[in-house]
């Protein structure tokens, strides 16, 4: 990265207030940012950063008010933080090496199809009648099942296991130690008490412009297919179920487990450390707190928090009374002896 202040501003629609022509080198956070840094500020608890910082230029809201001048120049721009995300993105894809090639000590079972400008790294083992699509990047170690489908541009990282009959979209990212088209635990007790296997003959579908975080899971299903919908972003240590079903856009966040056959809508944001109950329906657009038990279905558009979880206000008005809880139980004690 090499650009003045006036070709970023250019670039995101933005307008520039000091030196224009300062020189721009490398992105930082706006507490520890050098000379020739470009930063960022979208959250208020950072402004007294804008004095002190050493950036050489500051992204901030076009409606900020600064009253006091500033060593570092300025650029107003509407939305900070994702055009920072933007510039963040441009540079990541520039310093991307797209090696294209199959290592000598990659093994390839028999009817394998590996489209153009593919890499297989070292020690990759991809089995029978497996499809490869073009621009696939498999890295070393990943072990890929048979009658699997990997679609165009998708970027595997290394130790991945992708197991039979699985389909992955364009566009994804499969981060380190992530296991998908794994058995789900489902079990059978029988007369003697003995938990007898259920075989799982299904298979995973992950969609296009999906994220998958290092060392998650996503289990294949009992029948038919657990499916991971369109721009869908786990993060690491996520587990998902057997015939689990996530719609698009939805974004949950690390350590959720998530039991077999509960099926969430679009665009809902869950928190750390979730735990979501099996065979329930939760609708769009809904944010769920971390740390949260879900074991109801839950209507589009809620925000809940707790274990059984609430509506989040009700949530923080119990809380508020829970605390209270022993100075009201020392006035009870006292009545009750009057």
């Amino acid at each position: 990265m090499k650009s003045t202040a006036s070709e970023i501003a250019r670039k995101l629609n933005g307008s520039v207030e000091g030196n224009s022509n300062v020189i721009l080198t490398n992105l930082s956070k706006i507490d520890d940012a050098s000379e020739g840094s470009l930063s960022f500020l979208s959250n208020v608890k950072y402004i007294p950063f804008l004095k002190s910082t050493n950036a050489s230029a500051v992204l901030v809201p076009n409606d900020l008010k600064i009253n006091e001048t500033l060593n570092a120049t300025i650029i107003r721009v509407k939305n900070p933080y994702n055009d920072f995300t933007k510039l963040l993105t441009e540079i990541s894809n520039e310093k991307k090496i797209f090696a294209s090639g199959i290592h000598p000590k990659a093994v390839i079972g028999d009817n394998v199809t590996i489209g153009r400008n593919v890499y297989l790294g070292p020690n990759v083992i991809i089995d029978d009648n497996t499809i490869i699509e073009n621009g696939v990047h498999l890295s070393s170690n990943c072990s890929i099942g048979e009658n699997v489908i990997i679609k165009e541009s998708t970027y595997v990282f290394s130790n991945v296991s992708i197991l039979s009959k699985t389909e992955i979209g364009k566009n994804c990212i499969i981060n380190c130690g992530a296991v998908l088209g794994s058995d789900g635990f489902g079990f059978s007790k029988n007369k003697s008490g003995e938990n007898n296997k259920i075989p799982h003959l299904g298979n995973v579908i992950v969609s296009d412009n999906v994220e998958i975080g290092a060392n998650t899971t996503i289990d294949r299903a009992t029948l038919g297919s657990t499916k991971i919908g369109y721009a869908v972003k786990l993060d690491n240590l996520v587990q998902i179920a057997h015939n689990v079903e996530i719609g698009e856009y939805t974004m949950i966040a690390a350590q959720t487990g998530i039991a077999g056959s509960t099926k969430i809508g679009s665009r809902c944001e869950i928190g750390g450390q979730v735990g979501i109950g099996g065979h329930l329906i939760l609708g769009d657009d809904i944010k769920i707190q971390g740390q949260t038990g879900v074991t109801r279905n839950i209507k589009s558009g809620s925000v809940i928090q707790g274990t059984p979880s609430l509506e989040f206000n009700s949530y923080y008005r119990s809380f508020a009374l829970f605390k209270k809880l022993p100075e009201l139980y020392k006035r009870i004690i006292k009545l009750e002896k009057l």
